[in-house]
């Protein structure tokens, strides 16, 4: 089954997501709709659906408190944010929390069904191995590991990717001479600190632009680029496009996935 629940105190906001659900390709999914964290709980275990869009203000329960459990009571069922909140740390809490994107509002209708696309595309994201699908997995301390100073240095790095890291800095965290732990790092991993560093920066950026509308600036400032010109150039030159190509590309492609899947289903009278 491939419902969609939407969860919103706004009833403006819930019918215009109805109607932009109604204009496309996804008119066949069943929409309900609850204004209470309890209505959509309640909803959640009637109707089984396979997406819910939240809005994270509720005048019952905090909206991420309701992703939550639904995450933990229905992990089959996939959590989508719709909010006007840019606040980076809501959006981060939402991934780690297990949510499978965050939108912003107005929502866009291609947006909208690019989200959707990619969820019903990978049967409601199976593989499980993409860290995109399942949220992030936060670091929970920067001891260090004397005996493996590179590890204790890359798990630095996946925690504070996004604040300023200087080779010296990570250098002086596991105990080693700048020199000799260019050197170490290098041998270990095939490559430079900072090719490695900024590589890493660049992989969650991707995460941020796959599974959020959230501006390019934003996604930016809160990856560890000092600012969107230079997120924009390093990312072309390692990905070969900019990151807004990069979204619309991925955008393009899910669409006509859907619609190559909606003519098939159509031929052959499956139902999702």
């Amino acid at each position: 089954m491939s419902d969609i629940l939407i969860v919103d105190d706004d009833a403006t906001s819930r019918r215009e997501i109805c109607s932009l659900l109604s204009e496309g390709e996804y008119n066949y999914l069943r929409v309900c709709e609850a204004d209470t964290a309890q209505r959509g709980l309640l909803l959640a275990r009637q109707v089984h659906p396979s997406i819910i869009l939240l809005d994270l203000s509720l005048p019952d329960m905090d909206g991420i408190e309701f992703g939550k459990k639904v995450v933990a009571q229905h992990p089959q069922i996939h959590v989508v944010v719709c909010s006007h909140l840019k606040m980076f740390e809501m959006v981060y809490e939402a991934i780690n929390a297990g949510f499978s994107g965050y939108l912003l509002k107005p929502v866009v209708k291609a947006v909208l069904f690019s989200m959707l696309g990619r969820l019903i595309q990978s049967k409601l994201m199976k593989d499980a191995g993409d860290v995109t699908e399942r949220g992030i997995r936060p670091q929970t301390d920067d001891a260090v590991d004397f005996g493996n100073p590179i590890d204790s240095a890359i798990a630095y790095i996946a925690k504070h990717f996004s604040e300023p890291i200087s080779l010296q800095d990570v250098a002086e965290r596991v105990y080693l001479s700048p020199s000799h732990f260019s050197r170490l790092f290098k041998a270990e991993t095939g490559t430079t600190f900072i090719d490695y560093l900024t590589n890493y920066r660049i992989q969650k950026s991707k995460i941020l632009l796959r599974v959020t509308s959230l501006p390019v600036e934003i996604i930016a400032n809160n990856t560890g680029f000092s600012n969107a010109s230079y997120f924009s150039t390093t990312f072309k030159r390692l990905e070969g496009r900019t990151p807004t190509e990069y979204r619309h590309l991925l955008m393009a492609l899910k669409n006509r996935e859907a619609v190559n899947s909606t003519k098939k289903q159509s031929s052959s009278g499956v139902n999702i």
